[in-house]
């Protein structure tokens, strides 16, 4: 359990934990332990670092890299200097990591081995080129992260942190394609804990082993990591999603806790490793992101023969939303397809188009209010005034509420399609299509996909005498988008319907690929 004693921002997590628990391992990372007081140490030369390069108050570092120690040690050494993290999708095509970084203002960019020559393509065309600091390689126009740590100090800053500062940036798309920057403060996080200590799936113990498996540029991979840095438990991070190392880790390092999207549950699911694999030290799978299949869960349920928990929630809220706990995942209660109810301390309630609560069983849009909600969109007023009314965030998803407080997703209302856990929005697919020389319109929905919960498809429409060509429509979105925003399939039609104001029809559109289902999210 969390004990928030001394705590009254991010930076003191590490700090207390360093006093408490200096020697004890907090991440395991290919086999190499790293103790509390290292990172603690660590990230006190990354504030001195920046710090000596002028860092301001709340400026942005980027960081660009898979699941890896640093993520902690910049974290940390951001805050303690005063500013904040800006972790980037690493997913991502260059020119969406180029304007998430001239978006945030960062005059840093960490970059992993894996994404050096999308980090240049992404920085090239930027009017103020972030210093690019490499983790742990030599390439030209980079400096190595060792090396620009150099012989920094290891004496923490100890600056005054404010409990609405910001400490992490999350970047969501926008349905107009252009990513937000969602900012989330030492309060926000300081709320998450407090609820984490009755939420179970996140309630670790000191010495627990937790699977860090969700990628930390997501809000769910960074609560996990932060959650457990602040219990005192150990981090098991996984770099790359492959069943079979995933399974190994569980064993060889006795995980005790995981939360993982429901795609990575089905690959594991089906890897032949998976017959042989231990998984006896497993207390809690939690999962979340999207939605799970009911046969998924059940199967999975035997086989991990541990406590099962669903979150719901939003990079706005911190994470933080419902939760549908292991007595709820009794097939004979019928809760198995709702997220479950709202996490003590939040409020949640569903409302009709004019703001009015909706009645048991009617469907309507989420609206959460805690102290978990965002402050705001980086830079975007508007926007943050539009999601943020009276302190409720509206979540966009369309849902209705069991006469027992059970939340049941059935849409969404701003049209965003869920695959694999990752948000996608049609009108950024749609941006991308356009232009293409064969095609004169293109709309773009969710359909079921059974590995992947939604895929992405696109509906076209050819230029006369044009052949349709699907794999040249798809080849040409990846080329500017990320390849899991990219259409896996596309199927022509004579005209998108849209109505009079020339809005696509999108419930039309995806009507007979969901037809005999009973919600509208897979």
């Amino acid at each position: 359990m969390i004990d928030l004693e001394g705590v009254t921002n991010i930076a003191d997590v590490v700090r207390v934990q360093a006093r408490k628990r200096g020697g004890e391992t907090a991440l395991i990372e290919d086999g190499r332990r790293v103790a509390f007081a290292e990172i603690d140490g660590v990230s006190s030369r990354i504030a001195q670092r920046l710090l000596s390069e002028g860092i301001g108050r709340q400026e942005r570092v980027a960081y660009l890299a898979k699941n890896a120690e640093h993520f902690f040690t910049f974290t940390f050494g951001a805050a303690k200097a005063g500013a904040a993290l800006a972790p980037i999708n690493f997913r991502l095509a260059a020119p969406e990591i180029g304007y998430i970084v001239g978006d945030s203002g960062a005059r840093w960019l960490i970059v992993g081995s894996d994404f050096a020559e999308t980090a240049e393509k992404a920085v090239a065309t930027l009017e103020r080129k972030p210093k690019l600091i490499a983790l742990g390689f030599d390439r030209p126009g980079f400096v190595r992260h060792d090396d620009w740590i150099g012989d920094a100090e290891p004496r923490d800053p100890l600056l005054p942190l404010a409990e609405d500062d910001d400490v992490i940036q999350l970047y969501t798309s926008g349905t107009t394609g252009l990513p937000k920057g969602v900012q989330l403060t030492h309060g926000n996080y300081l709320a998450v804990f407090r609820m984490a200590q009755s939420a179970p799936g996140l309630a670790y113990d000191p010495g627990d082993v937790v699977l860090g498996a969700m990628p930390f540029f997501h809000v769910a991979g960074v609560n996990v990591g932060l959650i457990a840095m602040a219990s005192g438990a150990a981090t098991a991070i996984v770099r790359d999603i492959l069943p079979a190392g995933v399974l190994d880790l569980i064993a060889r390092e006795r995980v005790n806790h995981a939360f993982l999207a429901p795609a990575i549950i089905l690959m594991l699911m089906t890897a032949p490793e998976m017959a042989a694999a231990d998984l006896t030290s497993m207390k809690v799978l939690a999962y979340g992101a999207s939605p799970i299949a009911e046969d998924l869960l059940r199967k999975a349920k035997a086989r991990f023969a541990c406590k099962f928990v669903q979150f719901y929630g939003m990079t706005e809220t911190t994470g933080a939303g419902t939760l549908l706990g292991d007595e709820a995942h009794d097939p004979a209660l019928g809760k198995l397809r709702s997220c479950g109810k709202a996490w003590p301390g939040l409020d949640l309630k569903i409302v009709d188009p004019a703001g009015r609560e909706v009645a048991a069983g009617e469907v309507g849009e989420v609206l959460v209010r805690a102290p978990t909600v965002m402050r705001g969109y980086w830079n975007k007023p508007e926007a943050t005034a539009s999601s943020v009314r009276g302190g409720w965030m509206h979540t966009g998803d369309a849902a209705y509420m069991d006469a027992d407080g059970y939340v049941f997703i059935y849409d969404r209302v701003k049209d965003m399609i869920v695959t694999g856990g990752e948000n996608v929005y049609p009108a950024e697919v749609e941006n991308a299509i356009f232009g293409h020389p064969d095609l004169v319109d293109v709309a773009v929905i969710g359909v079921p996909d059974d590995q992947w919960g939604e895929s992405v498809k696109a509906i076209a429409v050819l230029r006369p005498g044009a052949a349709p060509d699907a794999a040249s429509v798809i080849a040409w979105a990846r080329e500017r988008i990320a390849g899991y925003k990219a259409p896996k399939s596309v199927d022509f039609v004579a005209a998108i319907p849209r109505n009079i104001t020339g809005k696509i029809l999108r419930r039309e559109l995806r009507k007979p690929y969901w037809e005999g289902r009973d919600r509208l999210v897979n």
